[in-house]
């Protein structure tokens, strides 16, 4: 662990080691953001930074962008620094990568730190404002710095490489839920594009034939289609053959049959009738042809 850290001996630690080890200190402070640097210490490297960041925060500030406020969270294993509303972490600086930290001794609301990226192994510097803490929050990360340097004399170095492992787990962790949420939203759009699908591919409704009702003696109603094709009833049986009205033969009120002179034998007339009979028959026979 590279200790090179500037602190004021003078300041005696205004926190409980047990807050530190078993729990974090917690600061609200303004970001003014992160530049990287070619040197992990020193005085001028962070003054540098510092001075770039203002000017930087200057322009955007004349472009109405306000600076971004964050919660920092400070533990002997590190500092977290998150959105403070939704608390989700911006950065995590693990603590055995932090270099350097110091405040400014030109402006009382400027504290920094310099913390090695773990990707891509480059010097960060960290630049926060905060009106009153300033000084404090430098002093509570030197604390954080002394505790766990005891933990890692105590432990013969054993302390130190478990925090890395635990580290690198940790952001394994945040890694595969990343890719959790990103893969449960592209499941989602899946999903909502084969309803669309399915809605605009489905069948028209198939209209429903009701079977002819029936009467209380489970009959068919009498309907002029049951005379060319019988409807069977419920119970299996058929209706019996309407007979054809052209069929039916009229009776008088005695029940007689009419007469038809035409149906009548040859023998029931003299000659010269049957004649004319048979004259009137052939006739009514070809108008009925040509009609």
């Amino acid at each position: 662990m590279n200790r090179a850290f500037s602190r004021k001996k003078d300041k005696t630690w205004m926190h409980t080691p047990e807050a530190l080890s078993k729990h974090y200190i917690p600061y609200n402070a303004k970001f003014l953001g992160s530049t990287e640097v070619e040197q992990p210490k020193g005085t001028e490297v962070v003054r540098d930074a510092v001075r770039k960041l203002k000017f930087a925060r200057h322009i955007k500030k004349s472009e109405g962008q306000k600076i971004p406020k964050v919660e920092l969270q400070i533990s002997i294993y590190g500092v977290k620094i998150l959105e403070p509303k939704t608390k989700e972490v911006q950065h995590n600086c693990q603590l055995h990568r932090i270099s350097f930290c110091a405040d400014d001794k030109t402006d009382k609301r400027i504290f920094t730190f310099i913390c090695k990226d773990s990707e891509s192994n480059k010097h960060l510097c960290y630049v926060f404002d905060s009106e009153k803490c300033a000084e404090e929050i430098t002093l509570t990360i030197g604390q954080a710095f002394d505790l766990a340097y005891r933990k890692f004399l105590e432990s013969g170095g054993k302390d130190v490489e478990t925090r890395k492992q635990i580290a690198g787990m940790q952001k394994r962790i945040q890694d595969l839920e990343t890719e959790n949420m990103e893969l449960k939203n592209k499941v989602q759009d899946l999903e909502n594009r084969l309803r669309i699908t399915h809605v605009s591919t489905s069948p028209a409704s198939s209209v429903t034939v009701k079977s002819p009702s029936t009467d209380i003696f489970d009959m068919v109603p009498f309907s002029p289609i049951s005379q060319q094709s019988p409807t069977p009833t419920r119970n299996g049986t058929q209706l019996p053959p309407v007979p054809s009205r052209s069929a039916e033969i009229k009776r008088d009120l005695f029940g007689a049959e009419p007469f038809d002179p035409f149906n009548c034998g040859a023998g029931d007339f003299p000659p010269d009738i049957q004649s004319k009979l048979d004259e009137m028959q052939r006739q009514r026979w070809r108008g009925s042809k040509w009609d």
